[in-house]
């Protein structure tokens, strides 16, 4: 099985973002998972496709994209990717849409397809501080979220997608290292709690198909 993770290029003149800074540390396995992982760029047309090519070449079973909410205090993960382009500031593009809709008619949200509160639970357990959040915003976030939930169905090993917003890392640089190391932990607690219940539910199915 195996699963594509992505984080985020630097924005808004900050040096590094947190997103990708945990997700490059990821090991290209991750208990019984593959690992492939990528960095988007903080724009409104170009992240969506980029992350839509990522999914055709590397063809994953699951999808976790991570990004930075630099105004929240703990780790969320978000339930509802919703049909609206709001940007309080540009991306890095110049780009700032305004109550904009994603897709014309399309789908006012979609729930991710992870189990958003197994995961939230078992961070909480490992010591993490995590919430569920009901939906990742209006801006390049969200954006990304909604297209992969549209990629969701096109893609038959693609069992499970969802979002994970990071907050900002402590000034320190030894604050740094503890915080990337947590958000790595919180990672692959993610990938794993994901990947058995995929599992579990192809267990589900074939006990019912002997039925």
């Amino acid at each position: 099985m195996k699963a594509l993770v992505t984080g985020f290029e630097p924005f808004g003149g900050d040096a590094i973002n947190p997103s990708w800074e945990a997700v490059r540390r990821l090991p290209a396995q991750v208990g019984k998972l593959d690992v492939a992982t990528a960095m988007l760029p903080v724009s409104f047309r170009h992240a969506p496709r980029e992350l839509s090519a990522l999914i055709r070449r590397e063809k994953p079973h699951i999808v976790l994209c991570v990004g930075l909410a630099a105004d929240r205090p703990h780790i969320s993960i978000e339930r509802l990717a919703v049909n609206l382009m709001d940007a309080r500031m540009p991306d890095n593009e110049g780009a700032q849409p305004s109550d904009e809709v994603i897709v014309n008619r399309g789908e006012p949200a979609f729930f991710a397809t992870m189990p958003v509160m197994r995961i939230v639970d078992a961070l909480q357990r490992a010591g993490l501080k995590a919430e569920q959040s009901l939906s990742a915003g209006a801006f390049v976030c969200n954006r990304v979220f909604y297209g992969l939930m549209l990629e969701e169905p096109r893609h038959k090993l693609l069992h499970k997608a969802g979002f994970m917003h990071v907050p900002a890392l402590p000034a320190s640089r030894t604050a740094q290292t503890r915080a990337i190391d947590r958000l790595v932990m919180a990672l692959e607690i993610t990938l794993e709690v994901t990947r058995r219940s995929i599992r579990s539910e192809e267990h589900t199915s074939e006990l019912q198909s002997h039925h």
